[in-house]
């Protein structure tokens, strides 16, 4: 087993096989989207022809969904997934969404939430798309002055309850929309159906993978996340790297491989954030210089899907600079130019 070719290929990094956004989010099952501008290059670079304005219009025609969910962080989802992702996910969310409350000592009143809940609603239903702004000024004109993390607790409170969720597509700054607006077609799934589905969607597009990694990624419990596997059946099994059992699918793609090809792999990718362990594909003592103990992580360079160095994706000119192996900036001008056109297209 090649696991690094593998992942490459099942990833869509390599050879990928969707022209549009939307087909590589529903594909992911959710994308990592911390990165309210790199996030849009995370799937673009994953489709045939890389465009910024496909996503866009992907993005503002509601085909994809910007909101708080697994693990209580920024994740992008496909419209008709978006229901039984919030039915999935939301419990655990909140209760780790809760969790970080206490650590800041920070209490919301059932009171308040519904209050402020309220009035989110009717600041989006009178605007359509708004920013934070608009909501911090609809909360003055209300007597309830309110500080940026305060709200932010709000916000995505009611992202977890599947009331507001993405709006349209800013430069810079993320907004917001009514779900029930902007989420055209969704659809709903018993527990087990959507357990299956999504264990299905990661391990198809992030194999090989460890339960380990899917327990990490989904930040559902254990027992679920064993339940999931177990749900799939013979379409998935087990194969033995390095001493640990790594699940594959039957429909596994390991052709199309391209040696020496770079990758330019923006902050919060799903080739490193979507799993526990990274050692596969990084090195461990390059691991700082990918992303720190606190979660923050950084552009990062691959050759043939090794981590070997760090790029700057708001420059004009090519910025980078490699820890391993003896590379040049002339070396990555095939995977540059990519990324320049993407962002004229």
């Amino acid at each position: 087993m090649n696991p690094v070719a593998i992942r490459l290929l099942n990833q869509q990094l390599i050879a990928p096989q969707f022209g549009k956004p939307t087909d590589v989010v529903r594909y992911m099952g959710a994308m990592q989207a911390q990165e309210y501008r790199m996030m849009r290059w995370a799937v673009a670079m994953r489709t045939r022809k890389p465009s910024h304005k496909a996503f866009q219009q992907a993005f503002d025609d509601g085909q994809l969904i910007r909101l708080h969910l697994m693990r209580g962080t920024w994740q992008l989802v496909c419209a008709e997934d978006y229901r039984s992702m919030i039915d999935l996910f939301a419990p655990k969310a909140i209760a780790v969404t809760k969790g970080w409350m206490s650590s800041n000592k920070i209490s919301i009143p059932d009171a308040e939430l519904i209050r402020v809940r309220d009035i989110l609603i009717q600041t989006v239903a009178d605007k359509r798309s708004v920013t934070k702004e608009d909501f911090v000024m609809a909360l003055a004109e209300r007597n309830l002055p309110m500080d940026d993390h305060r709200l932010s607790y709000h916000i995505r409170m009611a992202e977890l309850s599947g009331v507001l969720c993405s709006g349209d597509l800013l430069p810079m700054k993320a907004t917001y929309a009514l779900a029930a607006d902007k989420v055209k077609s969704s659809v709903k799934m018993e527990r087990d159906e959507a357990l299956a589905h999504f264990t299905r969607k990661y391990f198809q597009s992030r194999q090989p993978a460890t339960l380990e990694d899917f327990v990490w990624w989904s930040g559902l419990n254990i027992s679920d996340c064993r339940k999931g596997i177990a749900l799939l059946g013979d379409y998935i099994h087990v194969e033995r790297y390095r001493g640990r059992e790594f699940y594959l699918t039957d429909d596994c793609r390991t052709r199309g491989f391209r040696k020496g090809t770079f990758l330019l792999i923006p902050p919060y990718d799903e080739y490193l954030i979507g799993y526990k362990s990274r050692d596969i594909v990084l090195p461990q003592e390059h691991r700082h210089r990918a992303h720190n103990n606190n979660g923050i992580f950084q552009p990062i360079i691959s050759y043939d899907g090794i981590i070997c160095g760090n790029w700057s994706p708001y420059q004009e000119e090519c910025q980078m600079e490699f820890f391993q192996e003896d590379h040049n900036r002339e070396d990555v001008k095939e995977a540059w130019d990519t990324y320049m056109k993407y962002k004229k297209r």
